[in-house]
């Protein structure tokens, strides 16, 4: 667990080919079903203090356990932590996300100890930002606020885990608040 911003919640995997790698989730790992969006509702993106109210990102969620899989694929070139990403090569785990219901608190302790912020929204499921402190691929860390809309998207998708028998892996229909 984080001194600072608590257990994690989330894995966020970044890949080239969404479509792909939620098939090898569901198929070679049997992590599913998996929840997708084609672009994902943002009403602003701030990429290094920098608007870029027009990104198109794909995601897919899955549970295993406790533990949420975000799949992302940008879809497009406009700036982001993503696509620097995957532009310096790397694919697969590149943040962690935790879902703390005093947001405003823990986003200003992260900044007061050295953090900051490399890109920032906010979505019909509240805010989120994801902090610069990387020491390797796969230590950046997201924090998003648990309202009421994201948490009952997330409690549906690891209900939909914890019964889920194989069948209908990908599903297209995102869970509604």
């Amino acid at each position: 667990m984080s001194r600072l911003f608590g257990p994690f919640r989330q894995m966020g995997v970044v890949v080239r080919d969404i479509d792909a790698a939620m098939r090898h989730w569901s198929e070679v790992c049997g992590i599913g079903p998996w929840f997708y969006a084609d672009k994902l509702a943002l009403s602003s993106f701030t990429y290094r203090g920098e608007r870029h109210d027009d990104i198109h990102v794909s995601a897919a969620l899955a549970n295993s356990g406790d533990v949420q899989i975000e799949l992302i694929q940008q879809r497009c070139d406009r700036p982001s932590m993503y696509r620097d990403f995957l532009a310096a090569g790397h694919e697969g785990t590149q943040h962690w996300s935790r879902w703390p219901t005093d947001y405003d608190e823990i986003y200003r302790r992260a900044l007061a100890t050295g953090y900051t912020v490399g890109q920032e929204g906010q979505s019909p499921r509240g805010p989120f930002v994801y902090f610069w402190n990387e020491g390797h691929p796969g230590t950046v860390i997201e924090m998003a606020e648990a309202t009421p809309e994201r948490m009952s998207i997330f409690d549906q998708v690891r209900a939909a885990a914890i019964a889920w028998d194989g069948s209908d892996p990908i599903r297209r229909d995102w869970p509604k608040p």
